[in-house]
């Protein structure tokens, strides 16, 4: 799961960690795993889920990739953060309204500080994205936003996602985390749909926990499978995410 995105009217949950081997998991005041890190590997993606996030990487071409810009809506553990910003060598930003989350993931998660290339903002996502300078600048956007409950994705509606649609560059690429008892997936992919399109949307099949990642493209694509092959070998070649696995488990939603 994630993170927080909710109205500042509303008390946010305290936030803390707790170390299990060589895991180290974020909480928001429950026992709700909200993000994880391998403690001696702290760059790389260590949920399955957060894995597969970064499934836009199968329509990207690597070597553009320190000239484009990654966008995280929710913090959590900061691992897809991390993961743009020291793996990938991109241009990263993150929206995080609880300024707890943000302290987490700088004293425990280490996360970096800001500098040219990493910018933490603290603001209601929901309205972040409305403003100018960020729309048609974003490659890559993970949206991920839960809150202590983990019930439902906080964010979800149609006008949200027709804003994240504006946020996207020409190839740019949205994936989101679908998961919660009181979500529905269903209901959740007809208001993707209708801001990208139902040609525009691939999903994964659901994690052992229940979550689901959905990609939305800007523009429509349908690489056939060697070259999809050929690409995930290429990406769990560079970054060894389990891209290979992903291609048996990931499709067009029509």
């Amino acid at each position: 799961m994630a993170k927080k995105e909710i109205s500042k009217t509303v008390p946010l949950p305290e936030v803390n960690f707790s170390d299990f081997g060589d895991k180290r998991y974020l909480h928001l005041g429950t026992e709700w795993v909200q993000g994880s890190m391998l403690i001696d590997k702290p760059w790389d993606i260590e949920l399955e889920y957060v894995q597969r996030m970064m499934a836009g990487l199968l329509f990207a071409q690597p070597a553009g990739l320190p000239k484009k810009h990654a966008m995280q809506l929710g913090l959590g553990s900061a691992a897809l953060t991390k993961f743009c910003y020291k793996k990938l060598r991109m241009k990263t930003t993150a929206i995080e309204i609880n300024p707890q989350v943000i302290a987490a993931c700088r004293g425990w998660f280490k996360l970096p500080k800001d500098d040219m290339r990493l910018r933490v903002i603290e603001a209601d996502a929901s309205q972040e994205i409305k403003k100018p300078q960020h729309r048609e600048t974003v490659d890559l956007l993970h949206v991920d936003l839960y809150d202590h409950e983990a019930a439902a994705p906080v964010l979800d509606s149609a006008a949200f996602y027709a804003d994240c649609h504006e946020l996207l560059a020409e190839d740019g690429v949205m994936t989101v985390n679908l998961f919660g008892r009181d979500s529905s997936y269903q209901a959740s992919l007809e208001k993707i749909a209708e801001a990208f399109g139902p040609q525009a949307l691939w999903a994964f099949t659901p994690t052992r926990e229940g979550n689901t990642v959905v990609m939305a493209q800007r523009e429509p694509s349908r690489p056939d499978r060697g070259d999809l092959l050929l690409r995930a070998a290429d990406v769990q070649s560079r970054w060894d995410l389990p891209a290979k696995k992903w291609l048996r488990i990931f499709r067009p939603v029509v």
